[in-house]
């Protein structure tokens, strides 16, 4: 299947790596709204042809559209991409308000085509090896979940920052996709959800690049504490927060009726994966038991690929992606 890859920012560089070396795939584009940021990463990667954000609708060539755009364009390019015939994997998230993720589902189905979107992280082995953990009686039933995400901000390590702290940033976000992903492939869907939600620090100050020293104001939350309950029962307490200085909260862990998991950082393919059963004196290590351990963003575009011969769903798929923003 040939691939365009539109959004040449940070994250880029890994999707060009992997997409370039996973079978069934072949990267024939690549576009940004910076036609010399274009250029550069199609010299750096090999990528024959190098264009603006809107030139990849009217490449005929093109049958799978990766958009790494920012969270406010997702949808809105993801629509264009459908309409001009290509199937679309979006970047989490898969947009930032439910009407739009909702049409972008829409268009797709009267379309045939296929939408998909990140995080795929939940594919690699820390994740799935917690999912056979799960599905193999190890812990029990699960019955509850707790999961924390706390940091203060990229401010300190991105140049060009603003987007995180705007709508469609923010902690729950940017980093939630990849939480509220791993414990729905986990323990299944969520069918109510509280929370609360503040902004303590009215502005951040970017610490790199050429714009070090400058302030971005924050018009979205950066912490956020919810409580989600799952069709199984099982509730789960999270928390995601860019306010917080230091913390040794644990990631994600699993609570069931005979032990505790404790999941590896959800924003990486493996991590280390362990078990406290309740006869356990104390945690133990999992063996990976699946491949892709390391960094294998693309995945799901791959997966997204080779499930349409078949007919047969993707699994980090638009429903999925949608039912994440719907909880957020």
């Amino acid at each position: 299947m040939k691939v365009a890859v539109v959004g040449c920012g940070n994250i880029s560089d890994i999707y060009f790596q992997n997409l370039k070396t996973l079978p069934s795939l072949e990267v024939v584009a690549c576009a940004d709204i910076d036609l010399e940021r274009a250029k550069h990463k199609a010299q750096k990667h090999g990528i024959p042809v190098a264009g603006l954000t809107r030139d990849i609708v009217n490449r005929p060539e093109v049958e799978l559209v990766v958009n790494l755009t920012r969270p406010q364009q997702h949808a809105e390019l993801a629509l264009e991409f459908l309409r001009a015939g290509k199937h679309v994997y979006n970047e989490k998230p898969f947009a930032t308000r439910r009407a739009d993720g909702r049409q972008v589902l829409e268009e797709a189905r009267q379309r045939g085509l296929r939408v998909g979107c990140a995080p795929d992280t939940f594919l690699g082995a820390g994740l799935q090896t917690c999912r056979k953990t799960i599905d193999d009686g190890v812990i029990g039933q699960p019955v509850a979940a707790t999961a924390f995400m706390l940091s203060h901000g990229p401010e300190g390590w991105h140049p060009e920052p603003d987007f995180f702290f705007q709508e469609g940033g923010g902690p729950l976000f940017d980093m939630g996709p990849y939480y509220l992903t791993a414990l729905i492939a986990l323990m299944g869907p969520v069918r109510r959800v509280a929370a609360s939600a503040q902004a303590f620090f009215p502005h951040r100050i970017i610490g790199s690049g050429p714009r070090a020293g400058e302030r971005v104001p924050v018009t979205t939350p950066t912490h956020v504490a919810g409580q989600l309950e799952f069709h199984s029962g099982a509730i789960a307490t999270l928390v995601f927060s860019f306010d917080v200085w230091a913390s040794q909260l644990p990631r994600i862990e699993i609570y069931g009726t005979e032990g505790s998991l404790s999941v590896p950082d959800p924003n990486f393919f493996g991590g280390t994966v362990r078990v406290h059963r309740m006869e356990d004196r104390g945690w133990r290590d999992v063996p990976l038991t699946h491949a892709n351990e390391k960094n294998s963003r693309g995945l799901g575009v791959l997966d997204m690929a080779r499930a349409l011969p078949s007919n047969r769903p993707h699994r980090a798929s638009g429903d999925m992606a949608y039912h994440v923003l719907d909880v957020m």
